[in-house]
């Protein structure tokens, strides 16, 4: 009889390993099916775009002497997003250190949590109504690229300061414990032993603030405006290829017209990469040099 049992109770373990495996499976399938439609979505996405602005995209319609080339727009872009995260990053970069290095679980740190989701909920268009009554008029910046980069940079805080948080959070307490065993200060643990290993999730934050930066519309318009002219210093007004690329599919009526609006928004794509991978070897050389110093 136990014997039997025992055979059973094998028999049983066998078939729930089966089915374990089976669901694991299952589960790995759809995993790599929803990575799988994820990159054929921003392939054909990039694909189709360049295809549509295969005619104009060309030397002479980016920085060409015309006056309907793409350079001023570039440059306006450009000067938003260097502007933005060079107000932002260092803001929400302490900020982040302090609410997981320093006020955990503390009444301040809920407090200011709160703040810092409710700052993510707020509309663009909030910003860009605020940054209007305050940069434009009230500071007296007028419609300008420093009016719009201290607008943005108030609203990709929320990305910065909790994506940042999250990549301190992934740090082993056990590399702040062994370097305070040692004899470091607080400041010392985590410039030393915290953040170099916490540095990819920060690029990731700087990643994600400028492609919102790069993305938004409504506060650039209100803030930064619509000029088209080529911005000599970020006290001059400008347009976003963003806020090009709306009028331009606005203003749309003949086929060349869509054209050139899908060479606006390959341009954009490939400004995106470009500062991406800019904010990657930055990130790269940084840890070198850490790594160095160390």
């Amino acid at each position: 009889m136990s014997d039997l049992m025992r055979t059973q109770k094998s028999l049983s373990q066998t078939n729930l390993r089966k089915k374990r495996k089976a669901v694991d499976g299952f589960l790995y399938g759809l995993m790599i099916a929803a990575s799988v439609t994820v990159a054929v979505a921003l392939v054909g996405i990039i694909v189709y775009i360049l295809y549509q602005s295969a005619g104009m995209l060309n030397i002479d319609t980016v920085f060409g002497t015309a006056g309907d080339n793409f350079l001023p727009m570039i440059v306006s872009t450009f000067l938003t997003v260097l502007v933005s995260l060079t107000l932002a990053l260092p803001i929400g970069i302490m900020t982040a250190i302090y609410l997981n290095e320093y006020a955990r679980k503390s009444g301040p740190s809920r407090y200011l949590g709160l703040a810092v989701d409710t700052l993510a909920g707020i509309p663009s268009i909030v910003y860009g109504l605020f940054g209007l009554l305050l940069f434009v008029r009230i500071l007296g910046l007028g419609q300008s690229i420093i009016a719009g980069g201290l607008t943005l940079s108030i609203m990709i805080l929320p990305v910065i300061i909790r994506t940042t948080e999250e990549a301190l959070k992934t740090v082993p307490n056990s590399f702040r414990e062994g370097s305070l065993s040692l004899g470091a200060t607080k400041f010392q643990t985590i410039r030393y032993a915290v953040l170099p290993p916490a540095l990819p999730g920060m690029l990731t934050a700087a990643i994600l603030a400028a492609g919102r930066v790069v993305g938004e519309s409504a506060p650039v318009l209100l803030t930064v405006g619509i000029a088209r002219h080529l911005p000599r210093s970020i006290f001059e007004p400008g347009r976003t290829l963003t806020i090009h690329l709306y009028h331009l599919t606005k203003e749309a009526i003949n086929p060349d017209d869509f054209a050139l609006a899908f060479t606006a928004a390959a341009v954009l794509i490939i400004l995106i990469l470009i500062i991406n991978t800019a904010v990657k070897l930055i990130g790269a050389s940084l840890g070198q040099t850490g790594e160095n110093v160390d």
